[in-house]
């Protein structure tokens, strides 16, 4: 609690609100900031509920209620004895509500909070849209929302199973293991034990508890991350995913190099930018999506180094944030619409998808000799833009990746993208400070980390929910088809050597009918 009051008030004063602190006998804390102009209750009630994704102590109640919401003021008695107690001073506690805050520094606050507002009214759309379809005739009520991970939940609630975890130390080390996986950092842990996560603070002992093992805990983890592969597939296996098959060991067919992958991958990426782009934008809304398929098929060529894929639609789904069953439609699209870029050499069977090979087409080879090649990574969708969606994806790919700070026009040109998805785009990124415009040209803004942003918008969540319910799913696929495809025959099962398999005619002296023919002929 007192964490989150220190952490409100730096947010309060980086934003230049005064406000004034007490605390009351019950060990509450409260932040008082006067204003003024009157701010609607809707606007404030907003506000506050978003403040909860900071610090999960703080109660919004007095805020979600006009007539029954109310608060002590400093020196108020307090139920249980005693009185609330002022910790502002007294001098600066008086000047502060002289001079409030004025319409600014609310604007500032709001600005501040522009991913949790976001966040948050996103979640109320998606329990809104929930309760309309459970409460329609004849269906089934579905589970809010939000992520669905016991691994996440535990974190944050601090309550574990213990049929499955025999002590807090158990658990805990299942929250670390599980953060080690997702590619956190030790800093990133320690302070969302304070922020998101405050169960798993909750499952050590005491601070002390906490500081002394937290380091080790987190070293075996991150080592348990390293040996997990070994324990299933040895380290030069060519099992990249659960849909791949092994790579073919030698023989008539020609493997492509490691370098002649990368090569490829940049001519291919001067193909996209300079043609694929505006000829996908005559497929419309599609168009979009398919420009972005096509960033994560040379995103995977570049990371598993080769020029044919069999990565299954669950994968490409939870690398660019959308449904497997859209990701197979648009595979089909791609294909025809690559003009020969991309092409299915295998249909998908059992546990191996649909294979495809990339390729440079000769009519492309003098325009990727001619232009040179761009530095910077290629991504299918970072995990923020799940919530900013694919427009945005591609508007800051633009500023990201120009030769020079661009201009709106130039954003417009270079992703063929129409004017007033490209300006809200922008303001959208703007509000949440990932880029700022300066003398009518855009830049990042480098203080501003994607993956903290992603965080605090819930996409991060999101996108560990589709991972984990893809697992399950393939799971479920692999168990269907371990119980209902015939195990192949062995040779020995279909030829046994040391078994007579030749028809031998009889004796001549048996008197068969056979040996009567025999005879005469």
């Amino acid at each position: 609690m007192d964490d989150d009051a220190r952490r409100l008030g730096e947010l309060l004063e980086s934003c230049g609100i005064r406000y004034v602190a007490d605390y009351s006998p019950s060990g509450g804390r409260h932040l008082y900031v006067p204003l003024v102009e009157r701010v609607p209750a809707a606007e404030a009630r907003e506000v506050v509920e978003a403040m909860t994704l900071l610090a999960p102590s703080l109660d919004p109640g007095p805020h979600q209620n006009i007539t029954d919401g109310c608060i002590r003021v400093p020196g108020s008695a307090h139920k249980s004895g005693g009185h609330q107690v002022l910790t502002t001073p007294l001098h600066t506690a008086y000047d502060t509500l002289q001079r409030r805050n004025n319409a600014q520094a609310w604007a500032a606050l709001r600005r501040a909070l522009a991913p949790e507002l976001r966040r948050r009214r996103d979640l109320k759309a998606r329990v809104a849209k929930l309760a309309t379809v459970a409460t329609a005739p004849g269906t089934n009520p579905l589970p809010s929302g939000g992520s669905q991970s016991p691994l996440r939940v535990l974190a944050r609630t601090g309550l574990y199973d213990t049929n499955r975890y025999a002590s807090p130390s158990e658990a805990r080390m299942a929250v670390l293991n599980h953060f080690a996986a997702c590619g956190w950092t030790l800093d990133q842990v320690q302070r969302e034990m304070t922020g998101q996560f405050p169960g798993l603070a909750a499952l050590y002992k005491n601070t002390g508890h906490r500081d002394r093992l937290l380091n080790k805990e987190w070293a075996n983890a991150c080592g348990w991350v390293q040996k997990k592969p070994s324990s299933k597939t040895a380290a030069t296996s060519s099992l990249i995913n659960d849909t791949s098959h092994p790579q073919p060991t030698g023989g008539a067919i020609k493997v492509a190099s490691k370098a002649g992958v990368h090569q490829l991958v940049n001519d291919l990426e001067n193909v996209l930018y300079a043609v694929l782009d505006h000829r996908l934008k005559e497929h419309g809304r599609e168009g979009v999506s398919l420009r972005l398929l096509l960033r994560a098929v040379l995103g995977y060529m570049r990371t598993m180094e080769t020029d044919v894929l069999d990565v299954g639609c669950r994968t490409f789904a939870s690398a660019l944030g959308k449904h497997h069953g859209t990701i197979a439609r648009l595979l089909r699209a791609l294909e025809s619409a690559s003009d020969g870029i991309l092409t299915k050499v295998s249909d998908a069977r059992g546990r191996n998808a649909d294979t495809y090979l990339v390729q440079l087409p000769q009519h492309y080879e003098q325009l990727a000799r001619d232009l040179s090649w761009r530095s910077g990574k290629i991504y299918g969708i970072r995990p923020v833009f799940r919530v900013l969606g694919d427009v945005a994806a591609l508007s800051y790919e633009a500023v990201e990746r120009g030769r020079v700070s661009p201009t709106t026009a130039d954003i417009v040109r270079s992703t063929a993208l129409s004017r007033s998805a490209v300006d809200k785009a922008l303001a959208e990124m703007a509000a949440h400070n990932m880029v700022q415009r300066t003398d009518g040209r855009w830049f990042l803004v480098a203080a501003t980390g994607l993956n903290d942003l992603a965080r605090r918008l819930g996409a991060l969540d999101d996108a560990a929910e589709q991972i984990t319910r893809h697992r399950l799913q393939r799971a479920q696929w692999h168990a269907w088809l371990d119980r209902h495809l015939s195990p192949e025959l062995s040779e020995t099962e279909l030829y046994d050597a040391e078994t007579e398999t030749h028809w031998l005619p009889p004796d001549d002296d048996d008197g068969s009918y056979p040996g009567y023919v025999w005879r005469a002929a």
